[in-house]
């Protein structure tokens, strides 16, 4: 074990200066140079294992040995999830039943624009984003809201502001279980205070689609659609989030929200029928975007349904706080240095080889489905052909970036640049959320942004006595609120419209309402410091 140093330079801004090095040269490599990221963060992960040997005098078989484990770390905790996770999303694809689950949702919009929002932006792209994430909302969602006659560029705005309550939780979880690996905080306390400030958030983007589709007059008659909208997701988010972890918050909360919609559709509909832009649809055009027919019959609508179904059941029972099988450990690889900051404290890159973690679950949960749904050999070697086309460079950034994070946090360079944004005082409570907006609007990733600035926030948040889950848990929500900005994510979601290679078109249209969301996030943070602390502590074990 090495003593970690907090101030090799003698000069604390210039020691604060130099430990920001990777995290600068990163997303200048990502923004400035368009590297592709497993590239960037590779490059990235050298230069940091450089400036921590030579300056925080970290011994080189040590920091070998903590990038490694961190490595491993991204493989078994993240990769292995959105591996799994998008194999079930393209066997859904090529076996035909997501286009059935797609007929069936879209025949249950109204020719309502702002039915159509919170139907097919909020609950469906909700949906989305819990099974892949990566854009994948955007480039769905945009089409159908596309072809019942919202605007291209206006209808990839509207699913991606959509986009930002989920991405917290983002393919199955997989954001909270990086930011619970880089700062050993509890898995499921840190959903749990992601969970409560996300169910704030969660509470106006509904508001905000309204508008953006319908303007200052779609609220008269459609206000009841916001409120559904919002409560239903946090009804079914919420609870999961803080009693059974991160895996499922999304996809619960967004089947609740459509059960809760097309029971309020049944009863009540908005008295005028608005086209975009809050225009009365005529009788001609409410008759041709009216939905029409799915043409599905009772069997196939349940096939549609079952892989979701499955999921949630296996998930749940495979993962909840009554299984034991998460908790399962063959083997833990551990190099540990002394806190620079903590005297008498450890700071350790861990790996724990749990073979029954999440990521299992996720797989059990694919297999079963394929399965009931008769996949062929044929169909199963497509869908992992395709995933692996589609996926080894995203793989790859979870191999590097949690070397990368590993590397910076074990040298006590993440401890250095804490010290120096330290010196803010309380006001860091606004700087929080920012810099994971920042984060993430330049690396395009909610998951890397966590890796990389999950165990300074923490650290900050000791220094400054703040409670321990409430920065790394605005570090992670503020990362989704720069989603809609981010590159990497927008040539995703752009790629089934006709703005491919012209992400910054899309960006800049998105940026204004990233900067008034991000500002209710700041008051929502600064709210639970204020007047709900204990939420954002860690609970004592029965």
């Amino acid at each position: 074990m090495f003593e970690q140093v907090l101030n090799p330079t003698g000069n604390l801004f210039l020691t604060w200066l130099v430990a920001l090095v990777p995290v600068v040269l990163l997303l200048v490599l990502l923004a400035g140079f368009r590297l592709s990221a497993w590239l960037a963060t590779l490059v990235g992960s050298i230069v940091t294992y450089i400036v921590a040997v030579w300056l925080w005098h970290m011994p080189v078989g040590l920091g070998i040995h903590a990038y490694i484990y961190g490595s491993l770390t991204g493989i078994w905790a993240v990769d292995w999830i959105t591996f799994w996770g998008v194999m079930l999303f393209n066997t859904l694809m090529i076996t035909g039943v997501f286009e059935q689950f797609r007929r069936w949702l879209t025949a249950q919009g109204t020719p309502d624009v702002r039915v159509q929002a919170i139907l097919f932006a909020w609950a469906f792209g909700a949906l989305l984003e819990g099974l892949v994430g990566f854009g994948y909302p955007w480039a769905f969602v945009a089409p159908i809201l596309i072809a019942l006659g919202i605007p291209d560029l206006d209808a990839i705005r509207v699913a991606a502001i959509a986009n930002n309550a989920p991405v917290s939780y983002g393919a199955l979880g997989v954001p909270i279980i990086a930011l619970a690996a880089v700062t050993g905080l509890p898995l499921l306390q840190l959903s749990s205070s992601v969970g409560h400030i996300v169910a704030v958030l969660a509470l106006a983007p509904p508001w905000v689609l309204i508008y953006l589709v319908s303007g200052k007059k779609g609220f008269r008659d459609g206000w009841p659609l916001a409120v559904v909208g919002s409560l239903a997701y946090i009804a079914g988010q919420f609870p999961v989030a803080v009693y059974l972890g991160p895996y499922l918050p999304d996809v619960t909360g967004a089947i609740v929200c459509f059960a809760a919609l097309l029971i309020l559709l049944r009863f009540w509909r908005p008295a005028q029928v608005l086209g975009y832009g809050g225009h009365p649809v005529s009788a001609e055009e409410q008759a041709r975007h009216g939905g029409g027919a799915h043409g599905l019959s009772g069997a196939e609508i349940f096939r549609a349904w079952l892989p979701f179904i499955v999921l949630i059941v296996v998930v749940v029972l495979w993962t909840g706080p009554w299984s034991p099988l998460p908790g399962i450990a063959l083997f833990k690889l551990s190099v540990a240095a002394g806190s620079s900051i903590h005297k008498g404290a450890k700071v350790l890159a861990l790996f724990v080889f749990a073979p029954f973690i999440g990521g299992s679950a996720i797989g059990v949960s694919w297999l079963i489905a394929s399965l009931l749904l008769r996949a062929t050999t044929n169909q199963i070697r497509e869908a992992f052909g395709r995933t692996f086309r589609q996926m080894w460079g995203a793989l790859l950034v979870g191999v590097f970036i949690f070397g990368l994070a590993f590397v910076f946090n074990y040298s006590g360079m993440a401890a250095s640049l804490a010290a120096g944004f330290a010196k803010i005082g309380p006001f860091f409570i606004v700087v929080a959320p920012v810099l994971g907006w920042i984060g993430v609007a330049l690396s395009g990733s909610n998951t890397s942004t966590n890796a990389m600035f999950g165990f300074f926030q923490a650290s900050v948040g000791r220094l400054l006595g703040f409670p321990p889950l409430l920065l790394p848990s605005l570090n992670s929500v503020g990362a989704e609120v720069g989603k809609p900005v981010a590159p990497q994510t927008a040539s995703v979601g752009v790629s089934t419209s006709r703005f491919v290679r012209n992400e910054g078109e899309v960006i800049r249209h998105n940026m204004g309402w990233t900067f008034i969301i991000l500002g209710y996030l700041i008051v929502i943070g600064v709210l639970f410091y204020l007047f709900a602390p204990s939420v954002m502590e860690i609970a004592a074990k029965p």
